[in-house]
């Protein structure tokens, strides 16, 4: 993908569209993917960013957690865990694949960072 996210748009765990291109616009973005929510491992990997989140934040990173489970699960965990970033839906998979972590429809554990986009 080069420095440059694309032309996705996700659904948050909150039901808004999020338009993954324009994530690293203002900040840095972390995203994170996890094959499946509120699983032993998905859980520890997640709360993993929860705990360390005031220093993404504090390096002007904004972090999301990418998931093919549906807006309504992902809160769910979101409350439960007390995740403090946005969790985006990808049932189609179409990020996933983008970022080489589709395998055979599982989602591959993994993160990527992308830095602020230049202007």
């Amino acid at each position: 993908l080069g420095s440059f996210l694309p032309e996705i748009t996700l659904k948050s765990n909150k039901e808004v569209d999020v338009e993954v291109a324009l994530l690293a616009k203002e900040k840095g973005v972390v995203l994170f993917l996890v094959p499946k929510a509120d699983t032993p491992g998905c859980t520890n990997q997640a709360c993993g960013f929860r705990d360390i989140y005031a220093e993404f934040t504090s390096a002007e990173y904004d972090v999301y957690c990418i998931s093919a489970d549906p807006p309504a699960a992902q809160s769910k965990w979101q409350e439960k865990k007390s995740l403090p970033y946005s969790l985006l839906s990808d049932p189609e998979r179409k990020l996933i694949s983008a970022l080489g972590a589709n395998d055979k429809g599982k989602t591959k554990r993994s993160h990527f960072v992308f830095a602020r986009a230049e202007e």
